[in-house]
């Protein structure tokens, strides 16, 4: 008999009502029908947008079709993620998906009509009143007109476009499928073999011979492909820098922080920030000594644990409380909506047969948004639980105070609201504790939280920077060279009180989001970004609530750099990485205390 139960087994109170968001199946077939009609009027406004009715009009069919797909879109996964071997869920999924693609190519005419307008009729479009609704839309697109090409030049460029997704695809067969890596003995003398899941186990084993011998293993493997793997990346940053120049951006940085609007002082001052701080990376990697216990600090100790692993039994009852008590400080109304959450099918709790892994917060404008997760009873799980919710609030609170157009908020943004309840959380549960064993487990999670978030991607991030501007200047990336970049990296972030091992050289080559390249810093910028609204929200109260709340409210009706300022976090100065290497100097004061 199988432990985890059939999705019928599950309670209604623990599943998420869909049907607030799609009646029935019925009714979903009915909103299908209707998408389906209105892509037809599509080529009704081709070489038509040259006049402003029509261009008005158009863009009101775009959103009435977008929406009628986001709906249909978002119902048909999420009913397929309730129990992904479900045949009937499962065509229902590709049915949607591939809706989305008939619409996104009958509406594919327009941005390219609409840039094709010379720059006075751009303009007048622009500042016509009966256009007000669509402004965002307009400007931004004439924000990108210098970097669109002749129409024939586009065509070409997308022709291209299959070819330059090889690198990435070369890679990820290369990681996923023929990678192949040895044996390794576990703690109980078994042999085991070495996998991407299991390499972060064995890091996180207390023994030491079992983490320094799965290093070995996994950097060796990697070693031996070390051309390969380095013309892999070449590939990668060489179609970067030739994108950036086809397009005309100064460089292949500055193209990829263009679409958010980013200026490059956000990502340079990230790393001169974190730069600044290193000392406080120094301190704890001597505190991670003296608490392991060893003479040297190696590599392979940074994931090992630093204290007993401390049990803490939550059920989802408890979870649900402690999270609403930690979030007291966004005021009622925040928590108001929150328990609407809780109490109004949300949430979809518990893993059953077939469910989707992992937890996400997802849903459709107009209608209240919805959180997956697959609870367990532990510190973990309620971790998840006020970061997700983090998530749908800012949904709510965008969709609620925006119109469809300005709702969605960037990737930039993504991550803030999140690791802010996060934020929260653990400054309730560290206020709160009294067992200087449980304060020292809840010390070095959220101390590694920096390590890894802020500091570690701020490092990837820097290499990228590194590698592309090598080959801006035309200097040659052999493997030998991205393997010294990356070990200088090391010893740069780990400091002098670190064995830093010459294994961790070939790292670069493990690392996947090189290839979706100049994204991590995102999660450096954003963990900040949340870290400094937690302090300003701790430290002020009302006045810090009230612009935090403004920030959810804003969606993506300006651009994420302009948001986050009128809020009070502004990325372009170092202040807001300031404030966060202020909390983890606190943290790592703490946890020195403790072990006195």
């Amino acid at each position: 008999m199988s432990s985890v139960p059939k999705r019928s087994e599950i309670a209604p109170e623990f599943r998420w009502k869909l049907e607030d968001l799609v009646a029935s199946q019925q009714a979903w077939n009915e909103e299908y029908e209707v998408a389906k009609q209105l892509i037809k009027k599509a080529a009704d406004f081709e070489g038509k947008l040259s006049d402003p009715k029509q261009l008005k009009a158009c863009f009101e069919l775009e959103d009435e079709l977008s929406l009628h797909v986001e709906r249909l879109y978002v119902y048909a996964n999420m009913k397929h993620h309730e129990d992904t071997a479900e045949p009937e869920f499962q065509s229902l999924s590709d049915k949607s998906k591939k809706l989305s693609v008939e619409t996104s190519e009958a509406l594919s005419f327009v941005t390219p009509e609409v840039l094709s307008l010379s720059d006075e009729q751009l303009d007048a479009m622009i500042n016509n009143p009966d256009l007000v609704v669509y402004r965002k839309t307009l400007e931004e697109m004439r924000r990108q007109k210098a970097h669109i090409l002749s129409k024939s030049e586009e065509a070409l460029l997308a022709q291209v476009g299959s070819i330059s997704q090889a690198p990435n695809t070369i890679f990820g067969m290369l990681n996923n499928a023929d990678m192949k890596f040895p044996k390794v003995k576990d703690e109980n003398g078994n042999e085991v073999e070495l996998t991407h899941g299991r390499y972060i186990q064995f890091l996180e084993s207390k023994d030491r011979e079992v983490r320094k011998n799965a290093f070995k293993a996994m950097y060796d493997t990697y070693g031996k492909l070390r051309n390969t793997l380095a013309s892999t990346l070449n590939a990668n940053v060489t179609k970067n820098v030739f994108y950036s120049r086809a397009r005309k951006y100064p460089s292949a940085l500055e193209m990829s922080l263009f679409s958010d609007n980013i200026p490059k002082e956000v990502y340079t001052n990230l790393i001169d920030t974190i730069h600044k701080h290193l000392p406080l990376m120094y301190r704890y990697m001597e505190l991670r000594k003296k608490l392991l216990g060893v003479d040297e600090l190696h590599m392979y100790d940074l994931f090992a644990p630093l204290v007993e692993e401390f049990k803490l039994d939550i059920t989802y009852e408890e979870a649900k409380a402690t999270v609403k008590e930690s979030l007291k400080p966004l005021g009622q109304d925040y928590l108001n909506v929150l328990q609407n959450g809780f109490d109004n099918g949300w949430i979809d709790v518990y893993e059953n047969e077939g469910k989707r892994s992992g937890a996400y917060s997802w849903g459709a404008y107009g209608t209240h948004p919805y959180v997956l997760l697959n609870h367990k009873d532990n510190l973990n799980s309620m971790f998840t639980l006020t970061h997700e919710m983090g998530h749908a609030l800012h949904s709510y609170y965008s969709d609620t105070n925006q119109n469809y157009r300005d709702a969605q908020y960037t990737i930039f943004l993504a991550e803030v609201a999140s690791t802010l309840n996060e934020a929260l959380l653990m400054d309730y549960m560290l206020k709160k504790s009294t067992d200087p064993k449980e304060k020292m487990y809840l010390l070095t999670y959220y101390a590694d939280q920096f390590r890894t978030t802020v500091f570690r991607q701020t490092m990837f991030a820097e290499f990228e920077k590194i590698v592309h501007e090598r080959t801006e200047a035309g200097e040659s990336l052999t493997p030998a060279d991205l393997s010294k970049i990356y070990y200088d990296l090391n010893v740069l972030y780990y400091g002098s009180g670190m064995v830093v091992d010459k294994d961790i050289e070939m790292e670069w080559a493990r690392i996947p989001h090189f290839y979706t390249s100049f994204y991590v810093y995102k999660y450096a910028t954003g963990f900040s970004a949340a870290t400094s609204f937690a302090k300003q929200i701790l430290d002020e109260g009302a006045p810090a609530v009230e612009r935090y709340l403004g920030f959810l409210k804003s969606g993506g009706s300006d651009y994420s750099i302009n948001i986050l300022k009128r809020a009070g976090v502004d990325m372009s100065s170092p202040e807001p990485i300031e404030q966060a290497m202020a909390v983890f100097e606190d943290l790592i004061t703490q946890m020195e205390q403790l072990t006195k």
